[in-house]
């Protein structure tokens, strides 16, 4: 697995950590204060503490550039109508990134590694080639959206800040070697950046809260093209490297000696998956408020589909250099997210074929497609939005492996899928696989 981890074992008491000699310091308090959670000495908040992190890493994934783009888009061109398919999209991303993490708890394998362990050669090798495809374009949309947030910020040529990219994206994978903890508390506190900018964003805004309300949880569409952004906005919040990293984050980072122990740790992490899931929905609701507040309110349906006309938009419109804070914001998306992109695509290929490479070798060659999409001049705004769609058709082959084995009593021993979360998840797949087949047919066969 690409993220460093230690084992901590929980038994009944006296409790034990396994392999604390090799835990660094930071680590190792984070271990201990784990086991006194699982053993009730640390109640409330403080036992929750030292289970969060794993998720916040999942989350970058539901943030990342890619969003940027959908959002944005979907909020210029259609107002508040789309709210409720980024509020459905995030509800889904709480179950399927529990369900990933639960499966981690349980069986102390990634779901790459448990695909390969039951089911047939060919169909592990489908499965990883297509994962790795989907890897390169979650790379591709997040390498480009930080090279645009340098650009934006900085005004650096966009070849340049490409370059630059790929020199901060090292220094945060480096940090894995001083721990897990050192590397979740970064990626947390750039999530926390985008919090700040898109809350000073949407207030400065000034949207109309109640068509907020009402296109929230009111569900409709107008047409092809806003199933196409609606498709997009599930792919960029849905993410599938993710369903299989989430899985690898909880495997050995804290590890249960026994069913009961299991049980209490995916009850902390499950809160972990709540809070960071919550956070990245209320930063997607934002994005496209202020989208629709700013642009679609004043007839200026097409902007959003140019975040670089986004940039300038914000400035004019909100003045206090809001185009800066949007840049800011996306910069810390792009590096945060492209980091992770990297880990998920160390994970596919250890867990699917048994093979790993250095994580700063792929981060190499993940940077090449992006590096001649920015080089040959193509819209970056427009790579944004087609991977997004092209990742939400990789959605069904990391779900429905997820959901077979997580139904499972035999893998998952007591954390096995209840039969309401099964036909939930069955729900989402369905979905999923619903909308990609219903925008091919309107893309081949439009109306008219």
């Amino acid at each position: 697995m690409a993220v460093r981890a230690v084992k901590a074992v929980v038994t009944a008491p006296p409790t034990q950590v396994l392999g604390a000699e090799h835990a660094l310091p930071g680590e190792l308090r984070v271990l201990r204060a784990a086991e006194r959670s699982l053993t009730g000495e640390r109640r409330g908040l403080r036992a929750v503490i030292p289970f969060l992190g794993p998720a916040f890493i999942a989350a970058v994934a539901y943030v990342d550039p890619g969003n940027f783009a959908t959002n944005m888009a979907g909020g210029s061109q259609y107002g508040y109508m789309l709210l409720w398919v980024v509020l459905a999209a995030n509800v889904m991303a709480m179950l399927i990134q529990s369900m990933s993490a639960k499966l981690g708890i349980a069986t102390g394998r990634s779901l790459p590694e448990v695909c390969r362990d039951r089911f047939p050669r060919p169909v592990v090798i489908f499965l990883w080639v297509q994962a790795e495809l989907i890897a390169m374009a979650t790379d591709l949309a997040e390498f480009v959206g930080a090279a645009l947030g340098i650009y934006l910020v900085f005004g650096i040529p966009l070849f340049i800040s490409g370059l630059l990219t790929g020199v901060v994206a090292f220094g945060i994978l480096g940090l894995q070697a001083w721990g897990f903890r050192r590397l979740e508390a970064t990626i947390s506190g750039l999530v926390g950046l985008i919090v700040i900018a898109f809350g000073l964003e949407v207030f400065r805004a000034d949207p109309s809260w109640g068509a907020v309300a009402a296109n929230t949880f009111i569900p409709h569409l107008d047409g092809s093209a806003s199933i196409l952004l609606a498709v997009g906005i599930l792919g960029a919040t849905v993410m599938p490297h993710v369903i299989y990293l989430h899985s690898a984050l909880t495997q050995k980072r804290i590890v249960g000696a026994n069913p009961e122990a299991k049980r209490k740790i995916f009850h902390f992490e499950l809160i972990d998956v709540v809070i960071a899931m919550g956070i990245a929905g209320v930063i997607n609701l934002a994005m496209l408020t202020t989208a629709a507040a700013v642009f679609n309110a004043r007839g200026f349906t097409g902007a959003g589909n140019d975040l670089i006309q986004v940039f300038h938009g914000l400035d004019h419109y909100l003045g206090a250099h809001s185009g800066i804070v949007f840049g800011i914001a996306l910069l810390a998306s792009g590096v945060s997210s492209s980091s992770v992109g990297t880990l998920s695509g160390q994970v596919v290929m250890q867990g699917f074929i048994h093979r790993r490479i250095s994580v700063f070798l792929r981060r190499t060659i993940t940077m090449v497609p992006a590096m001649i999409v920015i080089g040959i001049h193509f819209d970056p705004s427009r790579a944004l939005v087609l991977s997004q769609v092209f990742l939400s058709f990789g959605i069904p082959f990391a779900m429905i492996p997820l959901v077979m084995f997580c139904r499972n009593p035999k893998l998952m021993g007591n954390l096995v899928n209840s039969r309401l979360t099964n036909w939930a998840a069955y729900g989402v797949a369905g979905m999923i696989i619903g909308l990609n087949v219903f925008l091919l047919y309107e893309t081949f066969f439009p109306k008219g």
